[in-house]
Order: C-alpha cells, then structure tokens, then sequence
C-alpha cells in the first residue's frame, strides 16, 4: 500500500470524462501554466491558505501556535484547525491509496448507470505514479472505468506503468510552438508531444484536449488540431473561464495571467467547427 498526496477528491463530477466520476487531484505539478486554475496543486508539500477577507482578526491562531504567520510554521493545519471565521485553510494531505479507493467504490452504482468512472486529475498524477498505478488498478478489479488527466511531462515508464490500468487519457496540448509553450507553462513541449505520439503507437484511448486562453495560446489552435489530425484522435477545446483567479490571493501568489479575458460561447463554437474539432461549456 502506498500514500498519495492529494487535495481533493471530488464526488458525482461531470467534466473529468465520459459520466459520473469522482475525481481525485493529486498535488504537485512541474508546469507553472499562466492561466492555472488550481495553484493550489502546484506544490508537492501541503500549504496553507489565507483568506484576508474572512479574517476578524481575533488573534486564535497566533494565541495557539506561535509559528502561525511566521517563516516557521510547518504548514501542519492545526490553526486552520481552531480558527473561528474559517480564515485559514490547509490544502493538501497524504491519503492510503486504499482509503481513496474505498471513497471512490462508494459511487459503483451512479458509475454504472452513466458510463463514469474515476479520474485521477491534479497537478500531475503521473508525478506519483506508483501511488496511481494502486488506485487505478484497485478500481479497475472492482469493475470501475479509469481515466486520467495528464500534461505529459513526466518520464515515459510513468506512462508505461499506468498503461495496463487506465481506460481512458486526457491529455491536454498547451501549444506547438516551443518557445510560445516554455513561456505560457516554464516548460519545453518536447517530451509532451513525444508522449502523446507513443500513447498513440500504443493503441490506448486518448483524448487530446486544447485549454484556450485568448492572448495566450489563442493563436496555436490550428497548430494542434493539426496535431490530433496527425495522431488521429479527436481534439477537445476547453475555454478559459477565470474561476481559479481568487485562489492565488490565499495562496500569497499574484494571479499571472491578469490579461486573459473568457472566450464567447458562440466564439468557441465557430472555432471548433473551423477546425473540426469538439466543444463542451465547461472551460478550464
């Protein structure tokens, strides 16, 4: 049995693949993309959150521990904990991978009935993949369909291990362009496109799917569409929406992508059909 460290997990989502799911986000991410709508994942360690605004500044936290606010907390949750207002809040734990099956066996009946499943989301689950591996491979004896969303920058036997387990891959393309690509997400798209290409070569499921983010990446939606044209497999835009901005605050970081406006739905629309690709109203 092995830990994973994770946030969230999430019952009865409909936009982590195909039904009702229940999506478990992993922590830790090696891109740093703009527009990230959950910048709370990005650290591998947990965190602590501090929402300003609900603070009355009762003086609880500091009164419990002395390190609260300080270069020496450990981030250990314990004045989230005890805080009155609900001004603190620590994102991030690690959990029994047989703990996050038992959580995800709950909802058997709903996944049967619409086709869902589990995913593992994140951050990169692909960065903990023995833990992933356990989950998927638990849920896939007990009948449950597997997906996993991933950005496909990690080491190929991550997806090697994960491969005999998982159903389905949701993989997301930032862009073509290399240069375009370090500077959305501080990293090179080599090793993401060389991925993508071998899930291909080796017969599994797998959606590609396109975040667009206008005055971003807006301008590579031709350049990937040719890309899934190219691996053939369907290309899935998601638009930007803007929902994970008032989370950066807490988390004590300034939201990078301050220029991003969402995208009309009819936009979106047009788009896809220019490119003969698929759009649902869901965003990123």
């Amino acid at each position: 049995m092995s830990t994973a460290c994770i946030f969230d997990i999430q019952r009865f989502s409909l936009h982590d693949g195909p039904g009702i799911r229940t999506t478990v986000f992993f922590k830790g991410c090696n891109l740093r993309c703009l527009w990230c709508h959950n910048p709370e994942s990005q650290q591998t360690a947990p965190e602590l959150m501090f929402y300003k605004e609900k603070c009355t500044g009762c003086g609880a936290c500091r009164s419990f521990c002395g390190r609260a606010f300080t270069e020496a907390c450990v981030r250990c949750g314990a004045c989230a904990r005890i805080c009155p207002s609900g001004a603190r809040e620590r994102t991030g734990r690690e959990a029994d991978t047989d703990e996050i099956v038992r959580t995800v066996l709950r909802d058997v009946p709903f996944y049967g009935t619409s086709g869902g499943g589990v995913t593992l989301s994140g951050g990169e689950p692909l960065l903990q993949p023995a833990a992933a591996t356990e989950i998927l491979a638990a849920c896939r004896q007990k009948g449950v369909h597997t997906a996993v969303e991933t950005a496909g920058n990690v080491a190929r036997d991550a997806f090697e291990k994960l491969l005999p387990v998982t159903d389905l891959f949701l993989f997301d393309i930032k862009g073509i362009d290399e240069p375009l690509h370090i500077k959305n997400t501080g990293v090179s798209n080599r090793r993401i496109l060389e991925n993508a290409r071998w899930l291909v070569s080796q017969g599994a499921d797998i959606r590609l799917r396109m975040p667009y983010v206008p005055g971003f990446n807006d301008k590579e939606a031709p350049a990937v569409a040719a890309f899934a044209k190219e691996c053939g497999r369907p290309l899935e835009l998601m638009a930007y929406h803007g929902i994970g901005v008032g989370k950066y605050g807490p988390l004590g970081r300034p939201y990078p992508a301050k220029s991003a406006v969402p995208p009309a739905a009819d936009e979106m629309e047009d788009l896809a059909a220019s490119l003969g690709a698929y759009y649902e109203p869901a965003g990123i």
